[in-house]
């Protein structure tokens, strides 16, 4: 491998026309530069430059080598270049991945952040639930769900983002949408809506979480969104029960209470792969999640009604 420096050295002799005009341009002395040349031909197995007086010309090989330089030169100039664009962030891409809620409560906000502060980014956004089990598989940032063995994954760090808990959502006439919190065994009786695939772990946690309280739901429709479920329930088909940021932007007809007695939740976090940790856009993006989260973190932030304004909308109806 030929070094870069020595060439740079030696395509400053040539374009000065000797060694002390291009020690003197280089801020070398002369003999350092005779050195770097010398040293350049031996590499090389080139006879670069000739003695003429008291001064040098070129040989045929050293010009051909120093019309190369140039270019050579122009590309890692370019090059550098490239590298300090991804070092700031202003170039390269950042796969993000979600779940549902995540995206369509947060997802716009870190999207918008980004092309803003890093115009040039290519992105790579992907819904996905699961955690790829080889950490070459894994996106550069995943806003995932607690699982067992997630704050403690080899290769990556989790930063917790929201302790998200679950409400009840209801049609706006049903005889507990007016209460402050609603208790699961009260609810234990009525028609349910599924709203999550039956693997997914935060029906799980629900389908826990209600055993304890000793019952287990009784679905009547079963969907495999959020959105889906909330509409069955708009139109009175039942109830369903989901975490708190699932319930944002709810149609009129139906209202969000808090659950209690005991309280499902489930805790949100972002998986950040060691690789762009320490990245711009990745400091970005998380930034921009801790945002939402602590926005998220006020029940009417989140589209719960308080029982005072069920009420009131139960009067003017």
């Amino acid at each position: 491998m030929l070094d870069v420096h020595r060439l740079h050295v030696f395509r400053a002799v040539i374009a000065a026309g000797s060694i002390q005009a291009a020690a003197a341009n280089l801020g070398y002395t002369p003999s350092a530069v005779s050195q770097h040349v010398a040293a350049l031909q031996r590499e090389t197995g080139l006879m670069l430059v000739s003695r003429v007086g008291r001064g040098i010309e070129p040989t045929r090989a050293g010009l051909a080598l120093a019309e190369r330089i140039d270019g050579l030169l122009d590309h890692l100039a370019d090059l550098e270049s490239l590298v300090a664009d991804l070092r700031a962030g202003r170039t390269g891409s950042l796969s993000i991945a979600y779940v549902a809620s995540v995206g369509s409560a947060w997802m716009p906000q870190v999207v918008r952040r980004l092309s803003q502060d890093f115009p040039d980014i290519r992105l790579n956004l992907h819904l996905r639930d699961d955690l790829p089990a080889h950490p070459s598989d894994r996106p550069d940032i995943q806003v995932i769900v607690e699982r067992d063995g997630l704050t403690t994954l080899s290769g990556a760090r989790a930063h917790h983002l929201l302790d998200d808990p679950y409400v009840a959502v209801l049609p706006r006439h049903h005889p507990l949408a007016g209460h402050d919190t609603v208790t699961l065994t009260q609810l234990a009786g009525e028609p349910w809506v599924d709203n999550d695939l039956a693997t997914g772990w935060c029906r799980r946690n629900l389908i826990e979480t209600c055993k304890a309280a000793g019952f287990s739901p009784r679905f009547h429709v079963e969907a495999q969104d959020y959105p889906t479920a909330i509409a069955f329930v708009d139109a009175g088909l039942g109830l369903t029960v989901l975490p708190r940021l699932g319930a944002r932007n709810l149609p009129a007809g139906v209202v969000a209470v808090p659950v209690t007695g005991p309280t499902p939740k489930r805790s949100i976090y972002a998986l950040v792969q060691p690789s762009v940790e320490n990245t711009p856009p990745a400091r970005t993006v998380l930034e921009t999640l801790r945002d939402c989260a602590r926005a998220c973190a006020s029940p009417r932030q989140a589209g719960v009604a308080d029982a005072d304004g069920a009420a009131a909308d139960n009067e003017a109806t």
